[in-house]
């Protein structure tokens, strides 16, 4: 089928799925192609729309026919796959194989590292980390060819898994992972079928798991670890200083001078009032920062959901910002060293919950902290989603027990 690829194309029934895949070329540009795949059922007979695939189709300098898989209908607008498509035909006219290209790959290993890890690094945020958690987590399978990772030899996996101690959510997790890396291979025409469709269930876990928030002394704890850490941080530096002057060394520069001793302290009462997420605070940029409206923006290229959202400042998390920006160099409002991002925060922080007396208590649960605190004062669901950047609202459901004064209230109706 030939049809102009564009907006008008993917609303109309045209790119409705059949009982095989098939494929839209485009009329604008020899080579662009629009695969759509069939609709499959889910356990719970509901229809789910089968994928939608931009890639383009090309010859290479020795004759052979080949593609290029640019990426879901979800990923990217007509125009900007038909741009890459122009790139990447550009490229082959001038004698260079995209990297991306069809190869001939054996095992697990090597369809890893020279078709999905690529893939993964252009297309998701997180691409590096799951790219390497794959190799970790499945070593035994990296020699193993792609449709012969059967689910008996998933089950034996998952068992040892199991014995060793790793929950069945970050189990079900890394399966996850590598059932997206083989549809892309089933998508990518590397192998015929899923080896792993609808034969390996997902462990049961909790839904509805407690979440973790700080009680009023714990939170005072913390707030107060952290003006210790200040303190003695200060302290060192003072006996340093006249350790380096007795011996007519050139000085370090005086923290008594600063609000800050370093970044912990306002990336966590930022933290404990945003519910951003450690990433977002990470990539967080002083342009992000409106103080004038007393807003940060947390943009969609670094948003879990892709969708740029702007949260309110208090007045707590705001004056830790201003007080800040006096002292960070550079355009990212918590570096590191050499003024490049920040990418960890395990030893200063852990630090300060063996200070503070705190157990199990990781960074991301501030961001529960956040919404813990926020339904209990009677904030309605909608706007904690809206604020935390759920996509829908089953995310944002795992705090409502936290406001049960409406459940109480009917249950007192009762004589």
């Amino acid at each position: 089928m030939k049809e102009n690829i564009g907006v008008e194309l993917l609303r109309s029934s045209k790119v409705n799925a059949r009982e095989k895949a098939f494929e839209i070329y485009d009329t604008k540009l020899k080579g662009f192609t629009l695969k759509i795949y069939p609709d499959t059922v889910s356990k719970n007979g509901d229809i789910v729309p089968g994928a939608k695939t931009y890639l383009v189709r090309y010859r290479l300098p020795d004759g052979r026919q080949t593609r290029t898989v640019i990426g879901r209908h979800t990923l990217f607008t007509p125009a900007q796959a038909r741009d890459k498509a122009e790139k990447i035909l550009r490229a082959v006219k001038d004698g260079t194989v995209p990297n991306d290209s069809k190869q001939q790959v054996n095992t697990l290993s090597e369809y890893l590292e020279k078709v999905y890890s690529p893939w993964l690094l252009e297309n998701l945020k997180t691409g590096e980390q799951t790219a390497a958690r794959l190799k970790t987590c499945f070593p035994d399978l990296l020699e193993s060819k792609l449709d012969e990772i059967s689910p008996r030899v998933i089950e034996q996996w998952r068992t040892g898994k199991l014995k060793s101690g790793l929950s069945p959510a970050s189990i079900n997790r890394d399966l996850a992972n590598l059932r997206a890396a083989l549809s892309r291979a089933v998508e990518w025409e590397y192998i015929p079928t899923h080896p792993l469709a609808n034969k390996v269930k997902p462990l049961k876990i909790d839904k509805n798991p407690i979440i973790r928030f700080l009680d009023g002394k714990e939170e005072s704890r913390l707030l107060a670890a952290l003006d210790t850490r200040e303190t003695t941080f200060r302290s060192e530096r003072d006996s340093a200083n006249e350790w380096r002057r007795a011996r007519g060394y050139a000085l370090l520069p005086d923290l008594k001078e600063v609000t800050y001793v370093d970044h912990l302290k306002p990336m966590v009462i930022l933290s404990l009032n945003t519910g951003m997420r450690r990433g977002e605070v990470f990539s967080l940029r002083w342009s992000d920062i409106d103080f004038k409206r007393k807003i940060a923006t947390v943009r969609g290229e670094e948003a879990k959901s892709s969708v740029t959202r702007h949260i309110p400042l208090n007045t707590l998390a705001h004056s830790a910002l201003k007080s800040w920006r006096k002292q960070a160099e550079g355009n990212v409002v918590f570096p590191g060293k050499k003024n490049e991002q920040l990418n960890n925060t395990k030893r200063s922080w852990q630090s300060l919950l063996k200070l503070a007396k705190i157990d199990h208590f990781r960074w991301h649960d501030m961001r529960h902290h956040f919404a813990s605190k926020l339904v209990m004062a009677g904030v309605d669901l909608n706007t904690v989603r809206e604020l935390l950047g759920h996509s829908d609202l089953k995310m944002t459901l795992r705090y409502a027990h936290l406001g049960q004064e409406h459940k109480a209230a009917a249950v007192g109706l009762l004589v």
